[in-house]
């Protein structure tokens, strides 16, 4: 998922909420990997809580969750997860891309 500019609750009704139902699916887990390019302000209200809508319902489906980005608090937030929910999750700056896809896919 690559979120970019301005970011709302429309974004997650359209674009991740369906992602993650296919997801769940077809594996019973989540696999994520986030590229953010925009700052953190540019969410609106309702993307934030259309965050914490989706983590909390698949709340037992998260596996491995990776956050690329070069924003060092939200890449150091992301660790974080692990303390609230199952699952691994990281963060990687833009330049690592490659290694988070390898590590949210398992291909080495």
């Amino acid at each position: 998922m690559h979120a970019a500019g301005h970011v709302t609750i429309g974004d997650y009704e359209k674009a991740l909420r369906p992602l993650l139902e296919q997801q769940v699916k077809q594996t019973g887990r989540i696999n994520f990997l986030l590229v953010l390019e925009t700052n953190i302000k540019n969410f609106t209200a309702g993307a934030w809580c259309g965050n914490i809508r989706l983590g909390l319902k698949y709340f037992t489906r998260w596996n491995k969750v990776a956050v690329v980005t070069d924003q060092d608090g939200v890449r150091e937030f992301s660790h974080l997860f692990k303390y609230i929910l199952p699952g691994k999750f990281t963060g990687y700056k833009l330049e690592e891309l490659d290694e988070a896809v390898k590590w949210v896919t398992g291909i080495k």
